[in-house]
C-alpha cells in the first residue's frame, strides 16, 4: 500500500499540487488507490511530467516511510502513461479514473470516495488542484450546467469494451485517439504509438496535436 491514512492522502496531494505547478503541469483528474494512482494530465513540455513524478516521489516516499517505519523504494518501476486525443477521449478518461473506487468495489458511487477529483466535477467542492480542460467546459454554458452534464455521463458509466480499452492503452503505451491522431504522433515521436496492423504497410499522415497524458503509478 502506498497510502495507508488520510494524512499520507492529503500530503501526497500537497506535494502533488506544488509539483505540478513548479513544473507547469495542468492535472485535469485524479484518484489515490490504496495501491497506485491516476492521473490526466497536460505536461507544458516534453519532461515534465516525468520531472513531476520524480520530485513528488522524492518527498513522498522518505515521508512514508519514517511514518510508517519502513525503508527502501515504494513505487515498483516508472510509471505507465498514454498520450490521448482530448477532443475524443478526456472526458471517458475523467470518469474512468473516477470510477475506479467503483470498480474495485471500494465503494458504491464515485461521490462517496474522498481521494479523487469527481466531486469538483460536480461541484461538490473547489479543488485546487485541478485545471478544468476545454472539453470539460464545452459540456455546459455555466459552472452548474457543466456539473449536472458531468454528473450524467458518470452515472451513465461505462462500457466494458471503453474501460479496458483505456487500460489496455495505459499498461502497453498505446495512444488513444483517430488513425489519423496516431499517425501524426508516430511522425513527431519516430515510435509505434498503436498495434501494427496485419497484412498493411503502416502510412504516416500529418494530424493535429495533442499532450494530454494519462499516467498510472503504482506500488
Amino acid at each position: 500500500m502506498v497510502f495507508r491514512d488520510a494524512d499520507d492522502h492529503v500530503a501526497f496531494l500537497g506535494w502533488l499540487k506544488e509539483a505540478a505547478r513548479q513544473f507547469k503541469v495542468a492535472v485535469h483528474a485524479y484518484v489515490l488507490m490504496p495501491d497506485h494512482l491516476h492521473l490526466l494530465a497536460t505536461p507544458s513540455d516534453d519532461q515534465g511530467l516525468a520531472r513531476m513524478m520524480q520530485w513528488i516521489g522524492r518527498h513522498y516516499v522518505p515521508y512514508f516511510n519514517q511514518k510508517h517505519g519502513r525503508s527502501g523504494t515504494l513505487w515498483q518501476g516508472r510509471y505507465r502513461a498514454t498520450v490521448i486525443d482530448a477532443e475524443l477521449y478526456l472526458l471517458a478518461v475523467c470518469r474512468y479514473i473516477e470510477l475506479n473506487p467503483v470498480r474495485k468495489g471500494l465503494v458504491a458511487s464515485p461521490g462517496e470516495y474522498p481521494w479523487s477529483s469527481y466531486m469538483h466535477h460536480i461541484g461538490a467542492r473547489q479543488d485546487g488542484l485541478i485545471t478544468d480542460h476545454p472539453q470539460y467546459w464545452s459540456i455546459g454554458n455555466t459552472p452548474f450546467d457543466r456539473e449536472i452534464a458531468y454528473r450524467q455521463l458518470t452515472e451513465e458509466g461505462l462500457a466494458r469494451a471503453e474501460v479496458e480499452r483505456i487500460t489496455d492503452a495505459t499498461l502497453k503505451g498505446w495512444a488513444l485517439g483517430s488513425e489519423d491522431f496516431k499517425q501524426s504522433l508516430e511522425r513527431q515521436t519516430h515510435r509505434r504509438v498503436s498495434p501494427a496492423k496485419r497484412g498493411r504497410p503502416a502510412t504516416v499522415r500529418i494530424a493535429g496535436e495533442t499532450d494530454e497524458v494519462s499516467a498510472q503509478q503504482e506500488s
